[in-house]
């Protein structure tokens, strides 16, 4: 009877010990939180003047950033300027505007407003939506 009650005792205090343990354990990070800024001076970047920017923040070691610059780039036309900004080519516009990830694609208008962004690969008619959203705002 004696060392059932032990045994008890035992289990009861490894029950307990395990519960605090499990409260202590520190939470599993979280999902980084990317943020894109809400306003660009043009003149930081090519071809002030056009109406429409499409900025691709990126890496020389980013493995999805050249297949977001060719979509980008395949939808350079007149009123449209696209700018590839590698963090190893000029960091200061990444600290500038505070990029936190790549590739961190951003459209704005002539005014330096930023109408939609992405992080990392995005759906080829969302940056189509946001480029007409500008084109039919200027008109």
């Amino acid at each position: 009877m004696e060392r059932i009650l032990v045994l008890v005792v035992l289990a009861a205090v490894a029950v307990v010990v395990a519960t605090l343990l499990q409260r202590r354990r520190p939470d599993p990070p979280s999902a980084p939180s990317y943020r894109a800024p809400r306003q660009l001076d043009r003149a930081d970047f090519d071809e002030p003047e056009e109406p429409v920017l499409i900025a691709v923040f990126s890496s020389t070691t980013c493995s999805t950033c050249p297949e977001v610059w060719s979509e980008v780039t395949s939808r350079r036309r007149s009123g449209l300027v696209a700018q590839d900004i590698a963090i190893q080519d000029d960091d200061s516009l990444h600290r500038r505007y505070k990029i936190d990830g790549v590739p961190t694609t951003v459209v704005a208008d002539q005014a330096g407003v930023v109408h939609a962004a992405f992080f990392g690969p995005f759906a080829p008619e969302e940056l189509d939506q946001a480029i007409a959203d500008i084109e039919a705002a200027t008109r």
